[in-house]
Parts: C-alpha cells; sequence; structure tokens
C-alpha cells in the first residue's frame, strides 16, 4: 500500500488525491466523493498522509506502520468506528499502538487516523498482504 499522493486538508473532512500540480496550488480529489476542487497553498494547510509520524515514547513513527497494525488487529477489516467513546478509542489506539505518547497524541488524532483508516479500507487501498508477498519473493529470489 503505498500513500504517496493522497492528503488531509484542514478544513475539510476526508481524504483527497492529487490530480495535478499547478503553479498556485493544486487540483485535488476527494476519495469518498469524487468532488475535485483546486487547493490554494496560502488559504489551506495541506498534510500529506505518508509524511506524517505518530508520537511514541521512543520516538515517532510513520503513520504506515499505525495503519499496518490496525490491519492486522482487525484482520483486514474495518477499524473501530471513530464516533465511539473517547475511552474506548483510547482503548483501541493502545492495543493498536502500545508505546503512544498519551500527552502528545490527542483522541481528535486518533478519531482522524481511524477515519483515514476506514476511508482507505472502503477504498481499497488498504492491501498489505500484496506488499508482504513481493518482499518474501524478493527476498527469496535473492537468497
Amino acid at each position: 500500500m503505498k500513500l504517496e499522493g493522497i492528503l488531509s486538508i484542514s478544513g475539510y473532512g476526508g481524504l483527497f488525491k492529487v490530480l495535478t500540480k499547478k503553479k498556485n496550488g493544486l487540483i485535488v480529489e476527494e476519495l469518498e466523493t469524487k468532488k475535485r476542487m483546486q487547493v490554494n497553498h496560502n488559504n489551506f494547510k495541506v498534510n500529506i498522509l505518508e509524511s506524517i509520524e505518530i508520537f511514541t515514547y521512543d520516538g515517532d513513527i510513520p503513520l504506515m506502520d499505525v495503519f499496518k497494525n490496525i490491519y492486522k488487529k482487525e484482520n483486514g477489516g474495518k477499524a473501530i468506528d471513530k464516533k465511539s467513546s473517547s475511552d474506548d478509542l483510547k482503548k483501541y489506539f493502545y492495543e493498536v499502538l502500545e508505546n503512544y505518547d498519551k500527552e502528545r497524541v490527542y483522541v481528535s488524532n486518533i478519531k482522524k487516523i481511524i477515519s483515514w483508516y476506514n476511508i482507505l479500507h472502503k477504498k481499497g487501498i488498504m492491501k498489505f498482504e500484496e506488499e508482504e508477498k513481493e518482499v518474501k519473493e524478493n527476498t527469496e529470489e535473492n537468497s
């Protein structure tokens, strides 16, 4: 699975895919609705998912690793509902990432991560088995 070109945009729910780059911004498409819009760099805070890291007591870890942990926990299924209680969300996130920094990772962060995971899962972008097979095959070929 690759998060390349997938964005979160402040002020908008959901995730977006970059379609093209322009001099003054980006043309993006919302993953769920397929609605397109232009995003000006000066007016919106854009976060590239592949560059996001989660605070842990042992240092920061990539968001992709958290997604992999959720995927394993759920056996490839959907994560908990982001509208679950704060206590349930914290407990769930602890099961996924035991050493997350509880002072710097807020419930709102956990909700976003779970929401993003579920959007990517719904769109069929969560495909870790195929990556693991490729890595295993490449390792066997090189031996």
